[in-house]
């Protein structure tokens, strides 16, 4: 039984499921999954089609939207939407600090969250499916990484699925995380250089403030210990449409004059402490390379290994000239799980992850080159999240695809863009553009 309830011009439904927490032991372990129903208020009693949205991340439950805000107005035009948090997120049964030593120790927790990756999301889609649509297949509309779960879902599902709709998340079909990283640092180091131009009275406020991390260690508010790494990785914001804006203002305030001499200030450490903790979504710390492993290849701490072929972005080094010091972003280290105390009791567990080598292949190239499925995808120029080379190549390689290239908006397009990012795919999709 689903409870309802109203907001501004839509009509919404709490919704709960039962699925195997391991698909190929359908009679074993079960885990509870949650999503929103939402429809508009003028056609609830109306039988229409479904569209399933998948968040990026991974770790994040689906948006908490009031009303018919970004692009939900313009889907909830024609669709019955069901807002999933995916498992691990949100309210579908929580993996964090708090819930993994229910499982055991760090073995049996990187056991258990082997099995929350695409592959297992997309058979989580396809085990409630009859029960929301009859049977009926629905459109999908994943965002980043829930677009890398759409492709899995093509490569394996598409029965499932009416139309797909990805915005920023075609993924490499075939290439290790090594490739992932090797090609995100050059992306991400035009990313600050692009900040620095807009902002050059940065270059010295970041170099202040890297100098007095590295000498310093600060313990954030919440127990966050601020290395100059983590400092650095605030350049995740660069990725987003206002985030060069955001972190210039973060920026512009960081010190302040107290008794003992000159800090950071509480203000600087609060907003960077939100920017920085895995509290609110640790999945992503601990799965997102396993996002990109399949077959018998490790991951390694991938971005940690990738980063040492890109000497530029060492902040000490950099301290011991007149450079500009590099911001980083979209990265998870071993360092992270060091300094965030919502993190620091998974180490181990993160640590196997790492090292484990049976993953599950994602994708099937040869199933993609027939698909049948109507398929659209807006690809960010320069995303500095996902890399436009890699999202091409993948696009070239799904039949029937067709591809919205657009430097209007940054990874957080459909966000940004709303309406009519999701107009253009959805007319793409129907050949209507």
């Amino acid at each position: 039984m689903s409870t309802s309830y109203r907001q501004p011009g839509v009509v919404l439904s709490d919704r709960r499921f039962t699925v195997p927490l391991d698909h190929d032991a359908p009679s074993g372990e079960t885990i509870e999954l949650y999503a929103r129903e939402v429809v508009a208020s003028d056609q609830a009693d109306q039988d229409l089609p479904w569209l399933v949205y998948l968040q990026g991340g991974p770790g994040f439950g689906a948006n908490r939207f009031v009303g018919k805000q970004a692009w939900l107005g313009r889907a909830l035009e024609e669709y019955r939407v069901l807002l999933l948090d995916q498992r691990g997120t949100g309210s579908s049964t929580p993996a964090n600090r708090q819930t993994l030593p229910l499982r055991g120790g760090p073995r049996e927790q990187a056991d258990y969250l082997a099995l929350f990756r695409a592959d297992s999301i997309v058979r989580d889609c396809e085990a409630i499916r009859p029960a929301v649509t009859g049977g009926a297949p629905w459109a999908v509309l994943g965002q980043s990484f829930g677009g890398f779960c759409t492709t899995h879902y093509l490569s394996t599902a598409p029965e499932g699925l009416s139309t797909a709709l990805i915005t920023g998340g075609l993924p490499t079909l075939d290439g290790h995380a090594d490739d992932v990283y090797r090609a995100a640092y050059p992306r991400i180091e035009r990313k600050v250089a692009a900040h620095y131009a807009r902002y050059p009275q940065d270059i010295e406020r970041a170099r202040r403030i890297a100098e007095y991390v590295l000498l310093n260690e600060p313990v954030l508010n919440g127990g966050y210990r601020l290395t100059v790494e983590a400092f650095q990785s605030l350049g995740i914001m660069l990725g987003g449409s206002e985030g060069s804006h955001r972190l210039h203002y973060l920026l512009e305030n960081a010190f302040v004059r107290t008794a003992q001499g000159t800090a950071l200030s509480d203000a600087f450490q609060e907003e960077a402490h939100s920017f920085l903790s895995y509290a609110g979504h640790p999945l992503y710390a601990l799965v997102h390379e396993a996002c990109y492993a399949q077959g018998e290849r490790p991951t390694a701490w991938s971005a940690e290994r990738v980063r040492a072929d890109f000497p530029q972005f060492d902040a000490a080094k950099t301290l011991a000239g007149d450079g500009p010091v590099l911001f980083t972003g979209e990265s998870v280290h071993p360092w992270t799980f060091d300094c965030d105390p919502a993190l620091r009791p998974l180490r181990e567990t993160a640590d196997l992850l790492a090292e484990r080598t049976d993953w599950p292949v994602l994708y099937d190239p040869a199933r993609l080159a027939a698909n049948e499925v109507p398929v659209a995808a807006a690809v960010y120029h320069d995303d500095m999240y996902v890399d436009t080379e890699h999202a091409l190549r993948t696009a070239g390689t799904i039949r029937g695809l067709r591809t919205y290239v657009t430097d209007e908006f940054e990874h957080d397009g459909v966000r940004a863009g709303g309406p009519r990012v999701l107009d253009r795919l959805l007319a793409l999709a129907r050949d209507e553009a």
